[in-house]
């Protein structure tokens, strides 16, 4: 875009203008120069929300979050976010965030806190006394067998399956591809057979 002559001297006269009524625009520029991050660690996340798995920037300071940002080096959501990943950071910075497991007793009304050892130690306890409830070795399934004369018939056979039909699992988006392996052999071990991840849901 060309600048006229006409132009020119119009934005010269407004820069004499500016500058003859002695505006000085040194403390905006040295306000605008210093960022609250300046000094904070930067490190990068993925939003825990959903499946897309979009790339954050977290800045924290004394151990506190103060910021987060969309990665713009990130290959998925290339510095963007939705609202939900733009307000990220309120799950470290909320006063009414839980930060000890709740539980309430089966048939109560009123949730507790309780320590991380007892919660874990219950679920595991619950975890086992279901798959042992729920554990099959063996299942009937009709299959159909050649007989001397080459007629077919239906016999019931036992298979061997080892699953448990008592516990299913849903997988996080937060995980990234070497959590959901492992976490995969993990439960496929307990015998584990209804299985999903929140990427497909």
């Amino acid at each position: 875009m060309g600048v006229s002559r006409r132009d020119f001297i119009k934005l010269s006269g407004g820069t004499v203008l500016v500058a003859s009524l002695g505006v000085n625009l040194d403390p905006a520029k040295a306000y605008a120069k210093d960022l609250r991050i300046k000094n904070a660690k930067q490190t990068t996340t993925v939003c825990p929300y959903c499946s897309v798995g979009c790339g954050i920037l977290v800045h924290a300071e004394n151990g506190k979050i103060i910021n987060t940002e969309g990665d713009p080096d990130h290959p998925i959501n290339e510095g963007a976010l939705c609202a939900k990943g733009a307000s990220v950071w309120q799950l470290a910075n909320n006063e009414t965030r839980v930060k000890k497991p709740m539980y309430r007793e089966p048939g109560g009304t009123a949730w507790k806190e309780v320590e991380w050892d007892w919660a874990l130690d219950r679920i595991a306890k619950l975890v086992k006394e279901s798959r042992d409830k729920s554990f099959k070795t063996v299942s009937k399934h009709k299959v159909k067998e050649k007989l001397a004369d080459g007629t077919e018939v239906e016999v019931e056979k036992d298979l061997v399956v080892n699953r448990t039909e008592g516990i299913a699992h849903v997988g996080s988006a937060a995980l990234d591809n070497e959590e959901c392996y492992i976490l995969q052999k993990l439960i496929r071990s307990w015998g584990l057979v209804y299985v999903e991840h929140q990427a497909r849901i």
